[in-house]
């Protein structure tokens, strides 16, 4: 153990002293299937690649961020350190699928600072774990830094090819979006028909996806990008560049345009890629709960988990309508038949619910004379 670690503090040596060629480092997961790649170029850009069992799923992406407020690019880097350490605890979740969680990871810290001349000094922290890898940005105090505005974030995941993707429109507004399922070549969110009856939604580009997204490569890669620990921070969309399939950060502003609005010290949320060449392992990945931040609620024996089912998705996939009428003879509306908030549709969703032993049912609002206790002569937790 002693000679590994003695190796890696001798390659992070030389990956902060040498100036004239460009110089990498290489960490991996604690089962030794995730490999990342860390590059430190010439120009003193800072780029990334994700491996797993040999088989490139991230190549060589970039990193940085944009301000507004101070008016700075980060690019550009010296590295006068490195650090890394190892994490292996097991923790108790409030609820899920399990009753513990393994938290095992190895960790990568670049401390950074801007060669702007700015004075800025940043840090870009790494977590590879077996499931997949994530990295956030942390700003610490500094004397050159205090209140910031991010103008644009300048993530990059490159993946390798036009891969198989089940996808979202890019949204400001919302994501109860019916998926689709094409290749990432094929990918047009101005033509998401679906969205149709969904009031609040803001298109911004025709190649923008939200995430989670998911992909499957043609060498049978299934592989997720999304975001954990998502704390005073827009949401992140990505927009695809279909000649080099390159997927860039894209975050949600406000409405003037600025992204965020930071004060030292700070993060972002973590930037999350799951990997497994079994579809089953990103559905079972608990990498999202391992990078959130751990519960603040002190006592959480209030919170009891219910399982529910409800009316309110059907409206959003179409099977059924919002609204009550599609015309209007005059001061009469004519029902097209399609409303899916009736007192009818829900007894049918109450009686399932009642069936399965469901604890709770949910639908739209304005059709129904009772909030909660007896529903349809079924006791159950109703909300509107």
């Amino acid at each position: 153990m002693w000679v590994k670690k003695l190796l890696f503090v001798f390659l992070v040596t030389g990956f902060i002293q040498t100036a004239y060629a460009d110089q990498s480092l290489k960490i991996y997961s604690p089962d030794g299937n995730i490999q990342l790649g860390i590059l430190h170029r010439t120009d003193g850009s800072i780029a990334y690649q994700v491996f797993y069992k040999g088989k490139t799923v991230i190549a060589t992406s970039g990193l940085g961020m944009k301000f507004k407020s101070p008016d700075v690019s980060l690019t550009k880097f010296d590295v006068p350190a490195v650090d890394s350490s190892v994490a292996d605890e097991t923790w108790k979740p409030v609820w899920g699928e399990t009753s513990s969680i393994r938290n095992n990871y190895k960790q990568l810290v670049l401390k950074l600072a801007d060669r702007s001349g700015s004075g800025i000094q940043l840090q870009i922290i790494f977590r590879v774990f077996n499931d997949g890898v994530g990295f956030r940005y942390s700003f610490p105090p500094q004397s050159k830094l205090n209140h910031f505005i991010i103008a644009n974030e300048l993530t990059q995941f490159a993946v390798t090819g036009d891969h198989k993707t089940f996808w979202i429109p890019g949204d400001y507004d919302t994501n109860e979006f019916k998926y689709n399922t094409t290749v990432l070549s094929q990918v047009d969110a101005s033509s998401s028909a679906m969205s149709q009856e969904i009031a609040a939604k803001t298109f911004f580009d025709k190649n923008a996806v939200q995430t989670p997204l998911m992909m499957k490569s043609a060498d049978g890669l299934y592989i997720n990008i999304h975001e954990a620990a998502l704390v005073n921070y827009p949401a992140m969309n990505l927009v695809i560049d279909k000649s080099s399939f390159i997927l860039q950060a894209h975050l949600v502003p406000d409405a003037v345009g600025n992204k965020a609005y930071l004060q030292t010290p700070a993060v972002t949320p973590w930037r999350t890629i799951i990997v497994s060449d079994k579809a089953t392992e990103i559905l079972a990945s608990k990498l999202i709960l391992n990078l959130n931040e751990p519960s603040k609620v002190a006592d959480p024996s209030w919170i009891k988990p219910h399982k529910m089912v409800g009316v309110w998705w059907e409206l959003h996939v179409g099977k059924s309508s919002w609204d009550y009428a599609a015309t209007q003879s005059g001061s009469t509306l004519v029902a097209h038949g399609r409303h899916g908030a009736t007192t009818a549709n829900v007894k049918k969703y109450i009686d399932f619910a009642s069936k399965m032993e469901l604890k709770e049912c949910l639908w739209k609002g304005g059709m129904w004379d009772g909030r909660t206790g007896l529903a349809n002569g079924k006791k159950m937790y109703l909300i509107l």
